[in-house]
């Protein structure tokens, strides 16, 4: 069975494709009777306002029709930033070469958290090397949690 997160991803990505972006990624939390629908768009221009404001309107709309939210529910939409979130495979590709921190479902090796170079992407793992000496191959499946390291250079 599909997950709320996959449902509303299958529902709102050709709203936000018709609009000139990428859907990069959604978060669904609820907290008791009242939710948190985030949407991240992307974009190889960037994203404005408008762009958050457009799709906003176009996916509230969708959903309006489609009601996959049974209770109250607030709509976000905004850009990924700087430490952008990953999700899926071929967003770990396009970073490959960045510093990255990910949190476990499960601990590996005794921990959860985790932070180092994205050194790869094999099958459906995640290639992470932690040290000059040590990688780790992390399978999607296991990661709770992913975002890019901003770096800032003088």
């Amino acid at each position: 069975m599909a997950s709320k997160r996959e449902l509303l991803e299958e529902l709102l990505a050709p709203v936000v494709a018709s609009l000139g972006c990428e859907l990069w990624g959604i978060e669904y939390q609820t907290h008791g009777r009242n939710a948190l629908l985030r949407i991240f768009i992307d974009s190889e221009d960037g994203i404005s306002v408008e762009d958050c404001e457009k799709v906003s309107r176009q996916a509230s709309a969708v959903l309006d029709v489609e009601d996959p939210i049974s209770s109250r529910y607030t709509l976000e939409v905004s850009s990924p930033g700087l430490d952008r979130p990953l999700y899926k495979l071929d967003q770990y590709q396009r970073f490959v070469g960045a510093q990255i921190e990910v949190r476990l479902r499960m601990p590996l090796d005794g921990q959860r958290k985790w932070r180092g170079l994205l050194a790869g992407v094999e099958g459906d793992e995640v290639v992470l090397r932690v040290d000059s000496e040590n990688e780790y191959l992390l399978p999607i499946d296991s990661i709770e949690k992913a975002n890019i390291v901003p770096q800032f250079t003088k």
